[in-house]
């Protein structure tokens, strides 16, 4: 599983110019299967995505089609994380795509 962090670059005030696309662009995640949450980081830093049902590989791609990071309106990190205790509720991210 992982966690995408999209921090505001110096063109954060272009980010209304491409925020529908950035939208479509995380839809495109939940509808996909990949996207599990997405929300804003506290103090408007820029937002936050967990994502599971990928590869890095697969999900730096899908990243780097990301109209805010093409833009240079985030910068983007991923953070893999390998789960050694989940909640039996979480179970189902814890499965390798």
């Amino acid at each position: 599983m992982f966690i995408v962090l999209l921090k505001f670059s110096a063109n954060k005030s272009q980010a209304g110019q491409h925020m529908e696309a950035h939208k479509a662009w995380i839809k495109r995640g939940f509808d996909e299967g990949v996207f599990l949450m997405a929300g804003s980081l506290q103090l408007a830093l820029g937002g936050g995505i967990l994502a599971h049902n990928t590869n890095l590989a697969a999900l730096q791609a899908r990243v780097d089609e990301d109209p805010f990071v093409i833009e240079d309106i985030v910068s983007a990190e991923i953070i893999e994380i390998t789960p050694s205790r989940i909640d039996p509720r979480l179970e189902f991210v814890a499965q390798v795509a």
